[in-house]
């Protein structure tokens, strides 16, 4: 199989905002790649987010600055380059340019089924679950007239999945059907399959940690990809599962919610697990008695520390690599698990030292500094209920 290079497409013709095609809970951020910048109120931050009907532009003093309407649960996802999100729509990824005067572009990468949107580095990939195709492009030439070049990588088959592509060229894919996930191959930059590993049940969340180490969530534990070769990682419990990851360059501990009751309902979770790649330690982490969290409620913050947005409205930190509580900060008020995990509910995305929580009850966002614990800032009442967010 090999890796299909496009030159240089051309931005598609504009296309109407429908229902966005759905893709399933959550995804993993690299936060070092895709969330962090140099200095938290840096002018030039924006924040992205969704409402019933519509997409939102924030600067960094919490304004609204463009307001577009749009059909339908929308995703959105940083391209990697600082400045443009990557907007789920029915055609595929559909560019946002959020400096100056933030717009929507006519430029997108077309997917049948846009899922997860996975940078790392200078490279972002796309995975098309319709398709199973993997589009990777160099996210330093995103400019939203004109597409970049792109790479076009099939998969076996099309089904729920993700891709991360390393410095050295490596793509790392996952496998399975419509029916089931099993694992990870790993492709070298002319598209020749080098190793795989089937060992991963229901493979969901990814990430690279420091030194160039991706980490895969699985039911039953975690798949670590170094040096050429996968090698699994037991959770501590029969029944454990990792769906969402966050990581750092810093770091060699994936962050990411974890699961130890196969029957449970709902959405709400109340361990985390500290999966360190370089010593194969695998922690699980509880939140304070009560305190659940969903899978839009965790980040990395500046010290690599977790950081989670809890029920009870507050925003709790613990070591990565003990998984002892650091601190707590009281935000907003106490929130409900969503009935389905579409529904607006609260979500927290970190940069640099300032973490963005999303408020639906009272329709606004909070800055907290996470050096002091306090909110800097917040934003009028939104025209809609906040849902997905991101930040560039």
């Amino acid at each position: 199989m090999t890796r299909t290079k496009t030159l240089r497409a051309a931005a598609l013709p504009t296309a109407l905002l429908g229902a966005a095609a759905l893709a399933l809970t959550g995804c993993a951020t690299n936060a070092a790649d895709a969330e962090r910048t140099s200095t938290p109120k840096a002018d030039g931050t924006r924040i992205t987010l969704t409402y019933d009907g519509g997409l939102l532009v924030l600067d960094q003093d919490l304004r609204v600055v463009a307001d577009d309407a749009i059909d339908g649960f929308t995703r959105v996802n940083p391209a990697g380059d600082g400045r443009h999100v990557l907007v789920t729509v029915p055609e595929g990824f559909r560019v946002l340019d959020t400096t100056a005067d933030p717009a929507l572009t006519d430029a997108v990468f077309p997917a049948d089924t846009g899922g997860h949107a996975v940078v790392h580095g200078d490279r972002t990939a796309l995975f098309a679950d319709g398709t199973g195709d993997v589009t990777t492009f160099d996210n330093t030439e995103l400019d939203g007239a004109e597409l970049p070049e792109v790479e076009t990588t099939e998969s076996e088959a099309a089904h729920h999945g993700v891709a991360i592509e390393l410095e050295d060229g490596t793509l790392l894919t996952t496998i399975g059907t419509e029916e089931s996930r099993s694992g990870v191959r790993a492709l070298d930059a002319d598209g020749e399959e080098t190793t795989r590993s089937e060992q991963c049940p229901d493979v969901h969340g990814e990430g690279a940690v420091t030194g160039e180490v991706a980490v895969f969530g699985c039911t039953d534990g975690a798949l670590v990809y170094t040096d050429g070769a996968f090698e699994k990682l037991d959770a501590p419990t029969e029944y454990g599962r990792t769906g969402n990851l966050f990581t750092t360059d810093t770091s060699s501990v994936a962050v990411g919610d974890y699961n130890d009751d196969p029957d449970s309902e709902g959405y709400l979770l109340d361990q985390i697990a500290l999966i360190d790649a370089a010593s194969g330690k695998y922690t699980v982490a509880d939140m304070p008695d009560g305190v659940g969290f969903t899978f839009r409620d965790l980040a990395r913050g500046p010290g690599d520390e977790a950081v989670v947005l809890g029920d009870d409205g507050a925003l709790h930190t613990f070591d990565e690599t003990t998984g002892d509580q650091l601190d707590s900060f009281p935000v907003i008020d106490a929130w409900e698990g969503p009935a389905e995990w579409q529904d607006a509910h609260p979500a927290v995305k970190v940069a640099g030292d300032i973490a963005y929580v999303t408020d639906p009850a009272e329709q606004k966002v909070h800055a907290v500094d996470l050096t002091t614990g306090k909110v800097v800032a917040s934003s009028d009442a939104l025209p809609g209920v906040p849902n997905e967010i991101a930040v560039a």
